[in-house]
């Protein structure tokens, strides 16, 4: 019975020893070792050469966010080139040529040229007894000149008169109003007098009345008016026919500064609506900030004539016009004035 039973322990324990041989022999473990780093070894260039093409692509991108800032100069600069081709191909809606007038031995205007095109805010500036008034008479027709030809729209003044006063508008220097008459009826009598029908007129009157403040006051006798609602009455009667040019001779004298920018504001909107004004005013300031052109008229002549930034050539308008007028006078003699005699 016992011999059994060591024959099968001795034969396990012959098969326990056969694995603890082979493992003590095995030196095949090195080998599996030393494959595995050489597959991470293997992994990381790997890697490596996949991150590359990733950094390449990256400033791919950046190449179309640099074609609009090339191309955002490029649209600035056709600005500029269209205005002055506008400018060049717009019409003359004024002509003055050699303009002269005398009074005895006085001369008022020597030679006046001058050019208006249409859309124009045009000012005229200059001392008092410059010639300013007379010029501006003689190019409406309300004074006959020496010599000298102005046309409006190609219309002589003074040889087709009706068409040439029919595309004006005039504010005179010295309002000649019929000052019997209400507001009212002197904007009716006016636009019926330059052809218009009874009911474009009465329609008129009432824009008119409301744009300049006049609506209480139509049917108040003119003569009865502040000089600045006389000046405001008599602009609404230049502008009833709706002209093409509007000469006015000093429109802001004696006008408030609340009127004055109600005056403003309609013939900047005339103006770009196609209209053109010329207009005299001893206000620089003025002048200076709703003209788009300027004149300055010393001694009856032109001194500077122009854009309003070449005539000022860097100055304010006022700085120019007295350098050009002759600069200031140093003012002696009145040291009496300076002690009180009370």
């Amino acid at each position: 019975m016992l011999a059994p039973r060591d024959a099968e322990l001795k034969d396990r324990a012959a098969v326990e020893e056969a694995p603890v041989e082979v493992v003590a022999e095995g030196p095949i473990e090195t080998p599996a070792v030393t494959e595995r780093p050489a597959v991470k070894a293997a992994a990381k260039p790997a890697a490596k050469t996949v991150a590359k093409p990733r950094t390449a692509a990256t400033p791919a991108p950046a190449k179309p966010a640099a074609k609009p800032t090339k191309t955002r100069p490029a649209r600035a600069k056709p600005q500029p080139r269209t205005t002055a081709v506008v400018d060049k191909g717009t019409p003359v809606v004024l002509s003055v040529v050699g303009l002269t007038k005398s009074f005895d031995d006085k001369v008022a205007v020597a030679g006046i040229d001058l050019e208006v095109k249409v859309g124009a805010f045009y000012g005229i500036v200059g001392p008092n007894g410059a010639g300013k008034t007379t010029t501006l008479s003689m190019i409406t027709g309300l004074l006959r000149p020496d010599s000298g030809r102005v046309t409006v729209n190609g219309s002589d003044v003074w040889t087709d008169t009706v068409q040439a006063k029919r595309m004006m508008g005039v504010l005179p220097d010295r309002l000649r109003l019929f000052d019997r008459l209400t507001g009212g009826q002197l904007l009716y009598y006016a636009g019926v007098l330059r052809g218009l029908d009874g009911t474009v007129v009465r329609e008129r009157t009432a824009d008119l009345a409301h744009a300049f403040g006049l609506e209480e006051s139509l049917g108040r006798l003119v003569s009865d008016y502040s000089a600045g609602m006389t000046k405001k009455i008599a602009l609404a009667a230049a502008m009833i026919h709706s002209p093409r040019l509007l000469v006015l001779d000093e429109p802001f004298e004696s006008v408030d500064p609340v009127s004055a920018a109600t005056v403003t504001e309609i013939l900047k909107k005339y103006v770009a609506a196609g209209g053109t004004v010329v207009l005299s005013s001893h206000s620089m300031d003025l002048v200076q900030r709703i003209c788009d052109y300027v004149a300055v008229v010393v001694n009856g002549e032109i001194l500077a004539n122009g854009t309003m930034e070449s005539v000022r050539d860097g100055q304010t308008l006022e700085e120019r016009f007295v350098e050009l007028a002759g600069g200031r006078t140093t003012v002696e003699g009145l040291e009496w004035l300076h002690s009180s005699s009370a």
